[in-house]
């Protein structure tokens, strides 16, 4: 089966998984979608995953993260660059997300970025989504 949006589909499986108080979400891999795992881990939103099986049938596994109580750390996402209509967005450009609260996520020339070290390196890219 084809997806035209793998990055929305990973953000909605995610949304469901949460909504449902699952610890694990299987996702099919890609290497687009790997590096936003690293940084989701790398500003706390998941506890960590792993890439299981091999070949081209590989799945990432996001072992989601919750606060006391069992409240999701994740509150919101949002996909903001689409199939249909791309946004592109200067280094001046790159929107906070509550007051830095939240995180973007930017595909530029230095590969997949959160906001903060697009910032910090003065690059602009695909604003890919926004995570809170």
């Amino acid at each position: 089966m084809s997806q035209t949006d793998p990055i929305a589909d990973m953000l909605v499986r995610m949304r469901n998984a949460q909504m449902s108080q699952k610890d694990v979400v299987d996702i099919p891999h890609s290497r687009i979608k790997g590096d936003i795992a690293v940084i989701l881990r790398r500003e706390g939103f998941i506890r960590d995953f792993v890439v299981e099986g091999g070949g081209a049938h590989r799945t990432l596994r996001l072992f989601l993260k919750y606060a006391a109580g069992h409240v999701p750390v994740i509150t919101g996402m949002r996909r903001a660059s689409k199939p249909g209509r791309r946004l592109y967005v200067g280094a001046d450009d790159i929107p906070r997300v509550l007051g830095g609260m939240g995180v973007s996520i930017l595909s530029t020339s230095s590969g997949l970025l959160s906001d903060k070290d697009a910032r910090k390196r003065r690059v602009g890219g695909e604003l890919l989504c926004s995570i809170w």
